[in-house]
């Protein structure tokens, strides 16, 4: 099925919304349910923090599964039911922080797009008449209440409830492809206005203000992490993020910074020099790690592993920089990529990682890099990939890589 599905996701990605339809919330829902085997499932939204001075985010398990996005929420599945628990209106609370979808309000179904919505006070007692009914408690294992649930149900087997939805949330539907990919066309126009401003004089914090600004310019809720921008030697740390530095001409910057959309993230670098052009050593140096990049997502396709034992994408790229450079030493390249090849990517930039090859529809990251401190040279390429049944489809691909286009468009003011 999947092999009839995805390539028409690919052409129909681009014209949908980038909110997921809200048949999508129940769907996923109704899947998980098949997998609860006699169970019951409780899964817990980010709770209400007191004196909130910073965006409310809810969890990603929670909000794949219901769409929800107010504080407090817990959710009840078992194999044929499913029930939203709320929070009851708090009228000081909601003077704060406005006012919130209660289980008494006459629209709480429709807004929700649960037909069974019940008050939190009510979720014990719905709690303990599932159980009298299903043998197994799926719980996250991560959650804290996954311990208190074992306190209370101290007889009853309390099973990780988190690879039951990560399996789900690894292969990207329609809509979610649609949200990384507007995720990824505004993260491209906020490296393309980063690019102008790497010039001698110009600090770290410029550039990733820029970001940051183009980010909430085009209407996303803001980055999907904290901007790197590594200029020199700072290109060197991998998650350099205090962005401090002056940038000196002649150096290169690693530029790592993606926005987050409708709730769903990207994850694109780029390595540039300052003044727009590359020294023959950085030349060389750069030409290898996207010689590597190049063959990584050549090899990408169902079936292989993003890194482990064997022939994996990551041992694909740390082959070809060992095969096409040397250190100032006349060592191979290979023991400056430090990390593994990539990553999932989706409601979170590090989105769940399952123990396996990868799938059709899965969206990963590709970002090789060499990382010499003795050179004070920092140099990483990342781009979004989805997986499709013949191979891979850049996300990212209208953000220029090459060389000579990296120096034109920096060049250009």
């Amino acid at each position: 099925m999947i092999r009839l599905l995805i390539p028409f996701l690919l052409a129909a990605a681009s014209a949908l919304s980038a909110k997921a339809p809200a048949d999508e919330f129940p769907a996923r829902r109704a899947a998980l349910r098949q997998s609860l085997d006699s169970g019951v499932l409780l899964l817990k939204g980010q709770p209400p923090a007191y004196d909130q001075i910073f965006r409310f985010q809810q969890t990603p398990d929670f909000y794949y599964l219901t769409g929800w996005t107010d504080p407090g929420a817990v959710l009840l599945l078992t194999p044929s039911d499913e029930i939203l628990f709320l929070p009851s209106h708090q009228e000081r609370a909601e003077k704060y922080s406005g006012k919130h979808t209660s289980a008494e309000d006459a629209d709480a179904h429709a807004v929700t797009g649960f037909e069974k919505v019940l008050p939190i006070e009510k979720l014990e007692a719905q709690l303990d008449l599932a159980l009298g009914s299903h043998s197994r408690l799926y719980a996250p294992w991560a959650e804290a209440y996954a311990g208190q649930l074992r306190a209370r149900y101290p007889f009853r087997e309390v099973a990780d409830a988190t690879p039951l939805i990560t399996k789900l949330r690894v292969k990207k539907s329609g809509a979610e492809i649609a949200a990384i990919q507007h995720s990824t066309d505004v993260s491209i126009q906020a490296h393309r206005a980063a690019w102008k401003l790497l010039a001698a004089g110009q600090y770290e914090y410029n550039v990733g203000a820029m970001f940051l600004s183009t980010f909430l310019d085009r209407g996303c809720e803001g980055p999907a992490y904290s901007p790197i921008v590594g200029s020199g030697p700072n290109g060197t740390i991998l998650h350099y993020m205090s962005n401090q530095r002056r940038m000196d001409r002649g150096e290169l910057v690693v530029m790592d910074a993606a926005a987050q959309c409708d709730s769903y993230a990207s994850d694109i670098t780029r390595t540039a020099p300052v003044g727009g052009k590359f020294t023959p050593r950085q030349l060389e140096l750069y030409q290898i790690v996207l010689g590597a990049q190049k063959a990584a997502i050549a090899a990408v396709k169902p079936g292989i592993w993003l890194a482990g034992p064997g022939e994996t994408l990551t041992k694909i790229a740390r082959d070809y920089i060992d095969a096409h450079g040397k250190d100032l030493h006349g060592e191979p390249l290979g023991k400056y990529f430090t990390h593994d090849i990539g990553h999932q990517v989706g409601l979170e930039v590090h989105d769940p990682q399952p123990y396996g090859p990868l799938e059709a529809g899965m969206v990963i990251t590709i970002e090789p890099g060499v990382y010499i401190a003795d050179e004070q040279l920092g140099i990483r390429i990342e781009d979004v990939v989805l997986v499709t049944p013949n191979g891979a489809k850049v996300l990212s691909a209208a953000l220029p890589k090459e060389p000579d286009e990296i120096e034109k468009a920096v060049a250009s003011k």
